[in-house]
């Protein structure tokens, strides 16, 4: 990696040393615009310093951007009582120059994460992928085909729905959990995070059941008011389709029956993650003969003001029918066409479909 390489490398890691570089190149493009404006105010006025403060702001922290700040007004207001008397427009101007000032400190001074406004978006997309990347189910066998699709409300990208999978090695047992952390959008992200992170290393590692006991002590141990969740875990033999559907406070799952082509209600039902000690959990199983399938969602899907959850399953039963049925593509993009139907809400919605290939 070259020199550039490096140095942007450095900026993004929101080091010092990288900050104090930042700001000497800057400095150095002040001083040189003000040698500019000494000489010819026309070619670059007092009103233009006000790109270099929206630089400073987007690439600086506070503690630096404070004296860049001085550095700009000092060299505008110089060069502008240098190249003439102070107009009525001049002070207009000046003053704009100030109160702008004042809003890039007071604004760069207000950000929780101390970093400068670019640094803060890359961190935000970061967050952002890792969590797109949670919901990416492994390649699975043939005959065996699993999708998902999420919205985040508001359309923010930033949602507190996320699915962890694990596939064996030898390809033969998936195992996915689908969860919903209380709250929503970008609020709820580092949450949903930190808790993703907890579940990747302890799927494929624990029974179901241990599994989602050591969640729940993981999410009581934040020991945060709204630190708490629903789950949804499911254990799938890919070798006779059979599988083991743990539920922890989530809605229930649907499984779709190919043999009179409608999907059912599951009955695996449990008490939410974070709440107590010692949650309910509760399993059912089955087998997936070919052609079926197992779905499952959270809460945003079925939920929305003035209907309840039941209506919303109902809904979700009928909706989902049509979105398999073989006139609208069958089950290839079924979560999507499923997720697209759902009312625009201020939830975030996700839906999982893992399906069996065979008759129809």
């Amino acid at each position: 990696m070259g020199r550039s390489g490096t140095f942007v490398s450095d900026w993004r890691s929101g080091s010092w040393d990288s900050q104090v570089r930042v700001l000497a190149l800057l400095v150095v493009g002040v001083l040189v615009s003000g040698v500019v404006s000494w000489v010819d105010y026309g070619t670059l006025p007092a009103a233009t310093y006000v790109v270099w403060l929206i630089l400073g702001m987007l690439t600086l922290r506070f503690q630096p951007l404070v004296p860049l700040t001085g550095l700009v007004l000092v060299v505008a207001l110089v060069a502008m009582a240098h190249d003439g008397p102070l107009t009525d427009a001049r002070v207009s101007v000046a003053i704009t120059l100030l109160v702008c000032a004042a809003l890039v400190l007071v604004q760069s001074g207000r950000r929780r994460s101390g970093l400068p406004t670019l640094l803060s978006e890359s961190l935000l997309t970061e967050l952002k992928g890792r969590l797109q990347a949670q919901g990416t189910v492994p390649e699975l066998p043939a005959g065996w085909s699993a999708q998902s699709a999420m919205i985040a409300s508001h359309g923010t990208g930033y949602a507190g729905d996320f699915l962890v999978a694990d596939l064996t090695d030898d390809g033969h047992r998936l195992e996915m959990v689908l969860v919903d952390v209380c709250g929503k959008g970008i609020a709820v992200g580092p949450q949903a995070l930190q808790f993703a992170g907890a579940l990747g290393g302890l799927i494929g590692a624990l029974p179901p059941e241990q599994l989602l006991r050591a969640a729940n002590a993981f999410l009581l141990r934040q020991r945060a008011d709204e630190s708490f969740a629903t789950a949804v875990h499911v254990l799938v033999d890919l070798r006779d389709g059979r599988w083991t559907v743990t539920s922890a406070g989530h809605p229930p799952a649907l499984r779709y029956d190919a043999a009179d082509r409608a999907w059912h209600v599951d009955g695996a039902r449990g008490t939410a993650l974070g709440v107590v000690p010692e949650p309910e959990l509760h399993a059912s199983t089955g087998t997936l003969a070919p052609g079926d399938a197992l779905m499952f969602y959270t809460d945003g899907v079925v939920e929305s003001r003035g209907t309840d959850i039941d209506a919303g399953i109902v809904w979700l039963q009928r909706t989902a029918g049509e979105a398999v049925d073989g006139r609208h593509g069958g089950f290839d993009g079924a979560a999507r066409r499923i997720i697209d139907q759902v009312p625009r809400g201020d939830d975030d919605r996700a839906v999982l479909v893992l399906h069996r290939a065979g008759g129809q």
